[in-house]
């Protein structure tokens, strides 16, 4: 069978009715995803990049390095031949690397790319980067940064993955009788997997916990977080944004006011506690934690909090916190305070029941699984010790030789003068795209890998065209999942477009380095290496021929629920004999670690601070509505933006605002009508969509759109960007995380 694996999932390719090569759903999938099946919509696209390009500013201050960023983002590109790009390139590495020590250059990418373990940009950049002699790195993730550090502290290192911390599906439909999700359910996220997935299970996971009768009760400012589920038991409460945290601390509180804790979990699983119960009853601050406290702080009535308190503990049930809670300011707060509730109510340990966090943010998240265990492409070792957290991109760019505190380090930021990006998006991923565009003109050179011209590619000063993933043989696969795919090509690319590989060996030949590089390996002996790798380990997959021939194996295929996951649960029945790697060996609901580190905007146990922007704040004055941005339904991340689903969701060709009609109303905006969306960091262009089921003073844009800044003074971007909008704050010191949902804006009729 002829497919193609994809971040969204599997396809059939089929003929078109004109001949052509298009996209089917995988006929095994029970619920395939019709966004993925538009990636041919891109093929010949005229914003492909087509040629190797260089800026012509770049070209003209070659001798000059120190002023060559001043036309990043404005000047025109010029067509050079492969020959003459890649010296370019492996010139600029030697002279960076020679001038200023590795340390000087920047790998940026990030893993979006491709679903393929071979044409995996970031890992293919990284190992020519080592190759080269090592570069600055970043850790951690836009999606997930708050989480990954703060839980090792609390839980440990085990449960630092983004999808380690859920009960299965099964378990919970077994076993819970109440499903607490804040932040809700946006199913259109469960459609996407890292590396990919043969089957979409989610939803349909969902329904069978709404079909045992479990409740579910969904707390997020918006009722399109909540799925539309036969039968079910489901009720929204509206709560205001970013205030999550105070509404888990009120729950906290009704448990132990009302002596509803299980003090024999507390003191045979944890530490800490009797800290925190100082913090809730207002011993340590002389702010008592109630329900009422809470209420006024997110508008969710005192009773319903005591109410939600009490059911949580008082029968099997679980807490899921979407990961969109810790992208924001303060973020590691709701899920610490999630888990202290979780260990006060006895609940953390049990089958189905305790805490999750981002049950359907991936597809792959509670899934019964036994998961794949397989090599990544090997990226040798990078001898430079510099690195940053990847949200704190800004900083690097801007402050040489400046201090960032992280996860209890002082980090000292290098001189970057050469950026190398392959496989990522900055001017999508990151926030406050003014600020970032400013310190991107500072690095004296800005390589990119891009199969369109993006914001990140008019923004660089050499541009590689690199295939799209339709258009190379490939084995797509996630560790999270059970599926291997053998994803061949679809369409040829274009005479000029390489793979990043390619792009690469290419470079390395100039730098001495063609077959370390390589290993004298054609791509296609790569992918059958890599597949071996995993037959090593999962011995019944069957030979690579079969499996290329068939288009796809799968662990336990067929089967409903192989592996069952109750997270803790071996520590929660014998905390000595399986203790976490916490210090302590217990839940930390209070970490003298995190004390230790002495940041006022992360304390050593679970608290409510206030941000800098939410509705209550005073800049609410000025900016009274507060800027949501999930991911996009229709695209994954900027990608895609130009294929039929995307184009088909826009409105005159503008990305929506989601907003009440009420507040549209009072600003004179009708559904449809142009409008700009704007605060003190920047402005964006797009049209109004009214939302009945959103809360009043809340608007909802999802990313995706791209940067396309004006050349006026207001830099207006016309391609409704939010994180024009949001800051870069971080969440704290402690992960330094991500905090686009912290973020107040107003919004008025378009002047265009």
């Amino acid at each position: 069978m002829h497919l193609f694996g994809s971040h969204f999932g599997t396809y059939a390719v089929v003929d078109g009715p004109d001949g052509r090569p298009r996209l089917s759903g995988f006929p095994l999938d029970p619920q395939p995803s019709p966004v993925g099946a538009a990636y041919l919509d891109l093929a010949d696209h005229p914003l492909r990049v087509r040629a190797p390009s260089v800026r012509r500013g770049w070209l003209a201050a070659r001798n000059a390095p120190a002023g060559r960023g001043a036309g990043r983002g404005q000047d025109e590109f010029v067509p050079v031949s492969w020959d003459e790009a890649a010296t370019l390139v492996a010139d600029e590495i030697v002279r960076v690397r020679e001038t200023h020590s590795n340390a000087a250059i920047f790998g940026g990418s990030y893993g979006w790319a491709s679903a393929g373990r071979f044409h995996h940009a970031q890992s293919q950049l990284k190992r020519f980067l080592n190759l080269c002699g090592g570069f600055t790195a970043a850790v951690n993730t836009y999606s997930y940064g708050a989480g990954a550090v703060l839980l090792p502290h609390v839980i440990g290192a085990a449960y630092k993955g983004a999808t380690d911390t859920a009960p299965s599906w099964d378990q919970i439909a077994a076993h819970a009788k109440l499903l607490i999700a804040f932040g809700g359910f946006r199913l259109s996220n469960a459609q996407v997997e890292a590396g990919g997935t043969g089957q979409h299970r989610a939803e349909r996971w969902l329904q069978r916990v709404a079909d045992a009768g479990v409740r579910i009760v969904i707390l997020s400012p918006s009722a399109d977080d909540v799925p539309a589920l036969d039968g079910a038991d489901i009720t929204h409460i509206p709560l205001r944004p970013g205030t999550d945290a105070a509404l888990l601390l009120a729950m906290a509180h009704t448990l132990q006011a009302e002596g509803r804790i299980d003090r024999a979990f507390l003191d045979r699983c944890t530490v800490g506690y009797d800290t925190f119960a100082a913090y809730l009853d207002g011993r340590s601050d002389g702010v008592v934690k109630d329900a009422a406290w809470a209420s006024a702080i997110c508008t969710v009535p005192a009773e319903t909090i005591r109410a939600l308190a009490h059911a949580y503990g008082d029968q099997p049930a679980v807490l899921n916190l979407s990961w969109s809670l810790q992208r924001a300011r303060f973020g590691e707060q709701p899920y610490w305070a999630a888990i202290a509730l979780a260990a006060m109510a006895g609940q953390a340990g049990r089958p189905g029941c305790g805490f999750a966090f981002g049950l359907t943010a991936v597809s792959s998240v509670g899934q019964p699984i036994r998961k794949l265990q397989g090599p990544a492409l090997g990226q040798g070792r990078n001898p430079i010790a510099s690195f940053i957290p990847v949200a704190r991109l800004t900083e690097l760019l801007s402050d040489p030789g400046g201090v960032l505190d992280y996860d209890g380090q002082r980090l000292t930021l290098p001189d970057i003068r050469l950026v190398y990006w392959a496989g990522g998006n900055p001017f999508h991923h990151h926030q406050d795209l003014n600020r970032l565009a400013q310190a991107w003109r500072r690095p004296e050179t800005v390589i990119v890998h891009e199969s369109m011209w993006t914001a990140t590619a008019r923004h660089a000063d050499i541009v590689l065209p690199a295939s799209f993933p339709f258009e190379r043989d490939d084995l797509a696969a996630s560790s999270r999942d059970n599926w291997l795919i053998a994803s061949r090509r679809v369409l040829p690319p274009p005479p000029e477009v390489m793979s990043d590989h390619a792009i690469l060996t290419r470079i390395a030949a100039k730098l001495g380095l063609a077959d370390a590089s390589s290993e004298r390996r054609s791509e296609t002996e790569w992918v059958e290496h890599l597949y071996a790798g995993y037959r090593q380990r999962h011995p019944e997959l069957p030979p690579f021929a079969e499996f290329w021939a068939r288009g796809f194996a799968a662990l336990d295929e067929g089967a409903d629920a192989p592996a069952p996951t109750t997270p803790l649960e071996a520590f929660v029945r014998d905390p000595d004999a399986a203790p976490l790697s916490t210090p302590s060996g217990r839940i930390e609901i209070a970490s003298a670690a995190i004390a230790g580190f002495d940041y006022a905007d992360c304390p050593g146990h679970p608290v409510w601070l206030e941000p800098e922007e939410w509705l209550g704040a005073a800049q609410a004055a000025t900016y009274p509505l507060h800027l949501l941005s999930p991911q996009p339904a229709h695209q994954l991340h900027s990608q895609l933006a130009h294929a039929g689903p995307s184009l088909a969701a826009k409105v005159q060709g503008r990305e929506v605002l989601l907003m009440h009609p009420a507040d549209a109303a009072r600003r004179g905006l009708a559904d449809g009508d142009l409008a700009e969306v704007f605060n003190a960091r920047g402005r964006t262009q797009v049209a109004i969509g009214h939302a009945p089921g959103l809360m009043r003073g809340v608007v909802i844009l999802p990313t995706g759109g791209w940067f396309a800044p004006a050349a006026d003074p207001a830099r207006t971007d016309a391609g409704g960007n939010p994180n024009v909008l949001t800051s870069d704050r971080p969440t704290s010191r402690l992960s330094q995380a991500t905090a686009p949902n912290s973020c107040l804006v107003e919004v008025a009729r378009s002047a265009l």
